[in-house]
């Protein structure tokens, strides 16, 4: 029961540890590659989602299906975020004390986190 291929999206990384780039792939828990560069861990990606869905094939379970990644320009770089009163006061002083505006302060900090 050969199922048809299917596009899975990748996250591919810098590993220091690793020495090398991971690529991942978020749909499939524990499926992962590694490659010299970008371009090799995402190709060896491609032989890893092969050898995940065939061992969940031989488990008996389904692949599951591959969440639709949108474009960049389909996102507005705007959302709204609720906090709490006291953190963003905190962070509102902290902005001030680097001398830039609340929005430019998040920006770094979550650039910072997620690696942008």
């Amino acid at each position: 029961m050969n199922q048809p291929m299917q596009h899975y999206p990748l996250s591919i990384f810098w590993s220091a540890e690793d020495e090398g780039f991971i690529a991942e792939v978020p749909d499939l828990p524990g499926c992962s590659a590694w490659g010299a560069t970008e371009a090799d861990a995402a190709r060896e990606a491609q032989d890893a989602i092969a050898a995940w869905l065939q061992a969940a094939q031989s488990a008996g379970k389904s692949a599951p299906t591959p969440r639709p990644v949108q474009p960049l320009q389909s996102y507005s770089g705007k959302f709204l975020v609720r906090v709490p009163r006291s953190l963003h006061a905190k962070l509102a002083r902290r902005a001030a004390q680097e001398g830039v505006s609340l929005n430019q302060y998040l920006t770094g900090v979550l650039a910072g986190q997620v690696g942008a």
